[in-house]
């Protein structure tokens, strides 16, 4: 049986609205995350990601609110991710309805983090989101940024990659600040890096602008594509992107609430 390529919307949050921007500055609003999760649900996404942007422990419990509201309505898995800093935080965040957690900033400040979800909830539940900037510090020429992609770190990405599936991670969520709502096409030699070194799924993020710039990540080594702004705009649905891929010759998943 073919490995099956998922699509993922994501909806950037920030105090319980979906926003939007190029290389994570000039957020704007674009929606409501509810309302936004459960189109694209009724339009085939095989899972929803959510990236709380600018987490803060006073603004978490909207964020609860909103995982909750949504799974009520949407029933494919949530991922969330955003001020993610203990086990505490994933078995809150799972009790209202997310089915894995996204972890970046926290678990490069304590890797330790990584084993400790792990242990507790399954490899599968764990996504180590990697905002991926390229730069000469690193010796891989990429490093890892936080906050959202405001801060540099000397982490070289590849590296860390490789340290955070020692550690535990189930998956890898790669966002390239570079490409970011730019609708220039995914970073495909960032993608095929981390296929080399990963023996766990890869996530493709940043860049997609047409259903055309989807097939060449899966090629280039992804395993899911993900994608936001080209969803929030109306300028392609869940399906434009499935039939491109299918047509490319990429196995899909389809069934009645497709589109």
């Amino acid at each position: 049986m073919p490995v099956i390529t998922r699509v993922i919307p994501c909806l950037d949050v920030a105090a319980g609205r979906v926003v939007k921007g190029v290389n994570f500055l000039n957020l704007r609003d674009a929606g409501d995350p509810v309302e936004l999760a459960r189109r694209y649900y009724e339009q085939g996404a095989d899972e929803i990601t959510f990236l709380d942007v600018t987490a803060t422990v006073d603004d978490r419990s909207t964020t609860y609110d909103v995982v909750r509201a949504t799974a009520e309505q949407v029933f494919i898995p949530l991922t969330v991710g955003g001020g993610i800093r203990t086990v505490e935080d994933v078995a809150k965040l799972q009790a209202n309805g997310a089915d894995k957690v996204g972890v970046n900033s926290a678990a490069l400040a304590r890797p330790a983090l990584l084993g400790e979800i792990a242990d507790r909830f399954g490899a599968q539940a764990l996504v180590l989101s990697l905002d991926v900037r390229k730069s000469h510090r690193g010796p891989s020429g990429w490093i890892v940024t936080t906050h959202g992609g405001r801060r540099d770190t000397d982490v070289d990405a590849i590296a860390w990659a490789i340290e955070a599936i020692e550690r535990g991670a189930g998956e890898l969520l790669v966002n390239s600040i570079d490409a970011d709502g730019t609708k220039q096409g995914f970073d495909l030699p960032l993608i095929a890096a981390m296929r080399e070194v990963s023996s766990v799924p890869v996530i493709a993020s940043g860049g997609a602008g047409a259903a055309r710039d989807f097939a060449p990540a899966v090629l280039a080594g992804a395993d899911a594509l993900l994608a936001a702004s080209v969803f929030h705009n109306g300028e392609l649905t869940v399906g434009d992107v499935k039939r491109e891929l299918a047509a490319a010759g990429i196995a899909v998943r389809t069934g009645p609430a497709h589109d």
